[in-house]
């Protein structure tokens, strides 16, 4: 289907057909719950939870969908009709996709060893709704996981297929703006600081742990008072991804997105520049940079090379 889609009941009642229809059925899980993938998670987000290691060891409840993830091949479990209900999306012009959000319930630890089954099921098809990428539909899909044939949680994943809303070239401006950073009363200091060409961090006045990013309250300790330390501005580049596609008007692709390590220990997302996306290295030295995007202060890092 070609050119402007048209909007009209019939439609949306085919779209609303495909509710309660299963999206993947009798799926398994890969690999057992298992202490390495447990461990290597740990590493990746800083926890130190003690509750995760040892021989009574659990994971880490928001672990729950990685225990399902096919990887990069295509998940064989996944059912006709969830193929069907993009397929027509697809059709009738919604052929662009975007993650939205997803919610987990958690009902019953998972540990080593335990197998993991899942079902996953179309709950539900929005109404048309009329977004900034352009017009589109949300789809809802619930995931119930199993260890042993017992319920441990369940996953709801949203995506919106959109008709993009691209603006001709020839309105577009001459520079697009950055995303705006969500801004609330959690983090409105950090975002002052940054407008001051600082970058601030969040420290327990409980216990000392210094974290990021700003949280209400302190993970160690649970205490809700705290102060800020300002950061050296020296760093390393602790991981990092090159970004090829999608490709977003305010960005030339391809360009690194590093997680950098502070010299005080926590960790930031952030531009890596002034060095070669394709020269960006784990462990490579960075400093912090201010730079304005339109009326927009950020922290970027700047790889010093050797």
């Amino acid at each position: 289907m070609t050119g402007e889609p048209e909007f009209h009941d019939e439609f949306e009642a085919r779209l609303k057909a495909y509710e309660g229809r299963p999206a993947a059925a009798t799926g398994v899980g890969r690999d057992p719950v298992n202490a390495p993938m447990i461990r290597h998670w740990c590493e990746a987000m800083g926890d130190t939870n003690p509750a995760y290691t040892g021989p009574d060891a659990i994971a880490p409840p928001t672990m729950l969908q990685a225990w399902t993830m096919a990887g990069l091949s295509r998940r064989p479990e996944r059912t006709a009709a969830y193929d069907e209900l993009l397929g027509l999306l697809d059709e009738s012009g919604h052929d662009a996709v975007v993650a939205t959000d997803c919610e987990q319930e958690y009902l019953r630890p998972l540990r080593p060893g335990d197998e993991i089954t899942f079902d996953s099921v179309i709950e539900s098809v929005s109404g048309r709704k009329t977004t900034k990428l352009g017009p589109g539909y949300f789809v809802t899909t619930r995931t119930d996981i199993r260890a042993g044939g017992e319920l441990a949680g369940t996953h709801r994943f949203r995506i919106l297929k959109y008709a993009s809303a691209r603006r001709p070239k020839a309105l577009s401006t001459p520079e697009e703006r950055r995303p705006r950073p969500v801004v609330n009363r959690d983090n409105a200091s950090f975002w002052e600081g940054v407008a001051r060409h600082e970058l601030l961090i969040q420290r327990c006045t409980g216990c000392g742990t210094l974290r990021f990013p700003w949280l209400p309250g302190c993970n160690s300790c649970g205490s809700p008072e705290w102060d800020t330390v300002e950061a050296s501005g020296e760093g390393t580049v602790y991981s990092y991804v090159v970004m090829h596609h999608p490709p977003f008007p305010a960005f030339e692709p391809p360009y690194a997105v590093g997680l950098i390590e502070l010299a005080e220990g926590v960790r930031i997302i952030s531009d890596v520049v002034e060095v070669p996306y394709d020269k960006v290295r784990i462990g490579m030295p960075v400093r912090l940079e201010f730079r304005r995007y339109d009326e927009l202060v950020l922290p970027v890092f700047q790889g010093v090379t050797r």
